[in-house]
């Protein structure tokens, strides 16, 4: 046998040192494409190890529905108040600000927190989300000249947080809407804001500069998700365009209910939907009125949520229920979302996704507390 190999490999024009080069050389490429092929699933965990271990201790202190369930029990907002500062997660943001505008700097937190966290590849839609505290402060500005408030309660109004603060804050002594807007050039939101203002100054109404504002972040943040190329970043897509089209949804739907045109809704309206796509869009615009929106949502994975409302509408009228189903639902995809990656992006989408009901809760019974005699059944069926 050994003969008839040494006779193959001269046969071949090889020496038998050369053959046993070649031979080695051959099992290591193999045993390389092993290890590559074994340790793959390994490189794509390890960018989550550290940020899942880290939002799931974060997880871990969210309210579970027997504390909401107290909170909801309490006689007023200052009892609300008292009840969170026994959390760490709320004590500090309390020590420094009244209750609403600690709320905020903690939904702010929690979204700057989770994009310094997240690893690279999906690290730029969280980006997108944290900078919800400086369009936030925009609006309040905006808010704030358009009903003359003086320079002091303007600036009660700001989140201290997010990087165009310092510079927001300085505009409280801006003597109109148009100021603002003049001084915010430079700034990645002005093209939007200035876009809009020959409608502000036609209609004396801020709602074409807050709806500008809102169509640029969610166009950035549809935009900011790259083409699914795995499992995580399909994930993150699927929650990201689920948020662009409940946006575009509700503003259809209080349109609708205003009984404006299509013409008056579409300058508003972020065409790149996600599972709403532009002509599906266009029809909901064009549609007569709130039940054939909900109508024409047939085949879509909105259409039980909002069909389930559709009797609590009728009868109160109210579009109110509608949002709180879209809530509600973008609530449960998220969940969803949360379980099908448990080592990857799982754990963030879950814990943002939570983090945020959470503090939208918090803001309902807080609200609802200030009134007498507020029924908390009533809470309890406002809550998400």
């Amino acid at each position: 046998m050994a003969d008839e190999i040494a006779t193959l490999i001269s046969s071949m024009g090889l020496t038998q040192e050369t053959f046993l080069v070649f031979c080695v050389i051959a099992i290591l490429v193999v045993g390389a494409v092993v290890v590559i092929i074994t340790s793959r699933p390994i490189l794509d965990i390890y960018p989550y190890l550290n940020p899942s271990a880290r939002v799931r201790a974060r997880k871990g202190r969210l309210f579970d529905e027997k504390q909401i369930s107290e909170l909801v029990e309490t006689n007023n907002v200052e009892e609300v108040e008292n009840y969170l500062r026994g959390s760490p997660e709320y004590a500090d943001v309390l020590d420094e600000y009244p209750l609403d505008k600690a709320l905020d700097v903690e939904r702010a937190n929690t979204y700057d927190f989770v994009a310094r966290l997240a690893p690279k590849d999906i690290q730029k839609p969280f980006k997108v989300m944290s900078k919800k505290a400086d369009i936030d402060n925009i609006k309040s500005l905006l808010t704030a000249k358009e009903v003359g408030l003086n320079p002091d309660e303007t600036r009660e109004l700001l989140i201290p947080c997010g990087s165009l603060y310092e510079d927001l804050n300085s505009l409280a002594d801006s003597d109109s809407v148009t100021d603002i807007v003049t001084s915010l050039d430079g700034t990645e939101y002005a093209t939007a804001l200035e876009d809009a203002l020959p409608q502000y100054e036609s209609t004396n109404m801020i709602l074409p500069l807050e709806s500008a504002l809102d169509k640029y972040y969610l166009g950035n943040l549809l935009r900011s998700t790259d083409v699914p190329s795995d499992e995580n970043k399909q994930i993150l897509y699927s929650y990201v365009g689920t948020q662009v089209d409940v946006a575009n949804l509700k503003l259809i739907i209080r349109a609708k209910q205003d009984g404006l045109e299509y013409d008056q809704i579409a300058p508003y309206i972020l065409e790149e939907g996600y599972q709403l796509r532009e002509w599906k869009l266009k029809d909901l615009m064009e549609s007569p009125d709130v039940t054939n929106v909900v109508s024409g949502l047939e085949g879509t994975k909105y259409a039980e949520a909002l069909t389930d409302a559709m009797p609590v509408y009728n009868e109160t009228g109210s579009v109110a229920i509608f949002e709180k189903a879209l809530d509600t639902y973008a609530s449960e995809y998220a969940k969803s979302l949360s379980v099908k990656k448990p080592l990857g992006i799982g754990p963030i989408i879950g814990y943002l996704s939570q983090k945020e009901n959470e503090i939208k809760n918090l803001k309902i019974i807080a609200r609802a507390k200030r009134e007498a005699d507020f029924p908390n059944a009533k809470i309890m069926e406002m809550l998400i």
